[in-house]
């Protein structure tokens, strides 16, 4: 039975439970807080403004990794504390992050790399296999070109001295957050999107007693003893809230993706591609039937709730990837583009965003409003700890953590179908993405085969997902199932955009949608798709001819 997740129960409870905590943010790190918090015993309150990992948390390169350039920042003690999360997040949500394999060409040849380099690279991989690759019992290797080329057979060849092959691990970032802010209801905290903190609640010695919130265009007070301020990029807005003025703390860093058919890259696995001259490299990352390329890591000081990719960005990519592959790839070949900001603590302005640590800082305002900044995906769990820790001290509690061996719903009992191909299906499809709990999307495929249909012709999402995801993932709009339940936009945008209206007329239904409502969802959607479209595109002959192709 799909455990309950019900956003108006949940408004219900948040109006009038007084709760120990109450957690600001609906991305991976609040998601963690309140899981962390919930599984303490603690009284627990999730509120999002918009969805659940609407921002940065379903805009990451989706990788659960240590961080190999870390190493050459000599940031030894992250690095090993990452990779200790990636164990943890393995064990704990197996349908969700799994072992990914690494290849990294030694490239010879046109100034990318030299092959004194490799010797380099070598220590790394040693240092990277001692600080977590032995945990998940894979070493590195050092393989020849062919190996190599064997596993990209678009790599230039004659480029390619050697490699290095070694492993990390993936996930979808979207349903992770989704999967962790289902599991703290499980354990009792009241979670709901859409619900926008516009004040917050002190008693009269100036301490903070929860929050003024707006939902469905109507205001009610959260009684909370102690508030977590968990919205990454949006921390200082919240903090504004607490302190009267902006304190300008972070600095945010984009990053890019871009989408492109796999038929066009024939990785087998993930690779990690030099970019000549910037002292970067960029992930090349299969997904299905797609590859996506990045990150990008630059300083960002546009309107934080509308990143884009442009066509600076979308050039910066294909020519990284085209210098290294056989068959380039121009404007015409990216199916999907996202843009995401990470939040990273302010430091000296010389520094370059990419050389800024990934740790992150807990910090307790004044009026004790507690502040979890910094970090990154794969070390939610251990900042989301640090936060519930400093939690426990303001009330008094006792008790440490419980997450590090706590299994995310769909875990228990999961095992990963045989890749064969009569079950390169459904079965697999589902298990990949609901662990145990794809029987409640098998049942509905039971109950209505029709909804086996795709969901967006060319992608491997069912109709049936769309529906579970209204009746028990709390999605309420067109974007929340094409954008987050499913990645539809992520990986075919143009594709989403085609089929929004029948996907908005398969939700209807469920969410008591009238033509007008259909209308407008459909407008808003397609908006979307055509502002991203629109930010990221220089006509295709100006690209391409800027890409030599």
């Amino acid at each position: 039975m799909v455990p309950s997740f019900d956003r108006a129960e949940a408004l219900q409870r948040l109006a009038n439970e007084p709760l120990d905590v109450l957690v600001v943010g609906g991305g991976i790190t609040g998601a963690g807080c309140a899981l962390d918090a919930a599984s303490r015993g603690l009284r627990t309150g999730l509120v999002e403004r918009d969805d659940f990992a609407s921002g940065t948390s379903s805009k990451s390169s989706k990788l659960v990794h240590g961080g190999l350039r870390y190493l050459q920042q000599r940031e030894f003690t992250l690095v090993y504390a990452a990779l200790a999360e990636r164990q943890h997040a393995l064990r704990n949500a197996p349908h969700l992050v799994r072992v990914l394999p690494f290849l990294i060409p030694i490239l010879s040849k046109d100034g990318l790399i030299d092959r004194r380099v490799a010797r380099a690279l070598g220590g790394a991989m040693w240092m990277y296999d001692l600080t977590g690759g032995m945990r998940i019992h894979k070493l590195h290797q050092r393989i020849d070109r062919d190996r190599a080329v064997a596993l990209m057979p678009t790599l230039r060849a004659s480029n390619v001295a050697s490699a290095y092959l070694y492993y990390d691990a993936q996930t979808d970032d979207a349903r992770l957050t989704l999967c962790l802010a289902r599991t703290a209801a499980a354990h009792g905290a009241a979670v709901a999107n859409r619900v926008t903190v516009v004040g917050l609640l002190k008693d009269p010695g100036g301490g903070v007693r929860g929050a003024t919130v707006r939902a469905d265009d109507a205001e009610f007070e959260i009684q909370a003893r102690t508030v977590v301020n968990a919205t990454g990029v949006w921390a200082d807005s919240v903090r504004a809230l607490d302190e009267g003025t902006n304190p300008d703390s972070i600095r945010p860093a984009k990053g890019v993706h871009i989408t492109v058919p796999w038929s066009k890259v024939r990785n087998e696995i993930a690779a990690i591609v030099p970019v000549p001259g910037d002292r970067r490299s960029v992930f090349v990352v299969p997904w299905g039937d797609f590859t996506y390329v990045g990150t990008t890591d630059t300083d960002y000081d546009g309107p934080i709730d509308d990143p884009q990719c442009t066509p600076g960005d979308v050039e910066y990519l294909l020519k990284a990837l085209n210098r290294a592959v056989t068959e380039p790839l121009g404007i015409a070949d990216v199916t999907g583009t996202w843009a995401g900001l990470r939040p990273l603590l302010r430091a000296a302005s010389s520094e370059r965003t990419a050389d800024l640590s990934r740790r992150h800082g807990v910090r307790v305002s004044t009026s004790g409003v507690i502040t979890i900044t910094g970090g990154k995906l794969t070390t939610y769990r251990r900042m989301a700890a640090d936060t519930v820790d400093q939690v426990a001290r303001i009330l008094r509690k006792r008790g440490k953590s419980r997450t590090r061996r706590l299994g995310l719903l769909g875990s228990d009992g999961f095992q990963a179908p045989p890749a064969t191909p009569e079950r390169a299906s459904v079965h697999e499809h589902l298990a990949g993405r609901y662990g145990t709990e794809a029987d409640a999307v098998l049942d509905l495929l039971r109950e209505d085969p029709s909804l086996r249909a795709p969901l967006v012709p060319g992608l491997p999402y069912l109709q049936a997902e769309a529906i579970h995801a209204v009746r028990h993932e709390m999605a309420g709009t067109l974007d929340d199932v094409l954008a987050r339940r499913t990645r539809a936009r992520l990986l075919a945008r143009d594709a989403s955009r085609a089929a929004a209206e029948d996907v908005a007329r398969l939700l209807a239904p469920e969410l008591g949608w009238d033509d007008a409502r259909v209308a407008r969802e459909v407008d808003e959607y397609r908006s979307a798709c055509d502002h991203e479209r629109g930010s990221a595109e220089l006509p295709e002959t100006a690209l391409d001819a800027s890409l030599g192709t």
